[in-house]
């Protein structure tokens, strides 16, 4: 009997368009969304497997009715990483010297700041970032929008 969490090898059975059946050890079956295929978006499956071939697959998930959800992508093995070059999470890094609203910028502060207090400081740094790109942009529009006064 599978396992959450255990890798197992078996044979792909059926391809649909939302992903693929593989039969695994114990006479059961499983499925391996066309999302867990590949690392890469995947328009057509059948780019990536083939009937009767042999897939290596991590069980995701056993449902109570039974259903056994599977992986390809999670049961490779990830790519070796170079020292220092950890990817970043979230999206643009912070700039250098831009103040770093969690922690506050006020150094004479010892006392830690509530969690409304460092929203409000978030927030407003938000507000006057996006309202210096919108006087920015509407700098450079030579009149195609107008503003009504």
């Amino acid at each position: 009997m599978v396992e959450v969490g255990a890798v197992v090898e078996g044979k792909v059975t059926g391809i649909t368009n939302f992903g693929a059946f593989v039969a695994l050890p114990d006479n059961q079956v499983g499925m391996v969304h066309i999302s867990e295929v590949s690392t890469s978006f995947v328009n057509d499956i059948h780019d990536y497997l083939q009937e009767n071939q042999t897939v290596k697959v991590k069980v995701l998930d056993i449902a109570s009715d039974g259903k056994i959800s599977l992986s390809v992508k999670k049961a490779m093995d990830p790519p070796p990483q170079q020292a220092g070059n950890r990817p970043r999470r979230g999206g643009n890094p912070r700039p250098k010297g831009a103040p770093n609203v969690w922690k506050g910028n006020d150094a004479r502060r010892e006392e830690p700041q509530s969690f409304e207090d460092m929203m409000a400081r978030f927030k407003q740094i938000s507000d006057e970032k996006i309202s210096d790109l919108k006087r920015a942009n509407d700098g450079g529009r030579h009149g195609s929008y107008s503003r009504k006064k």
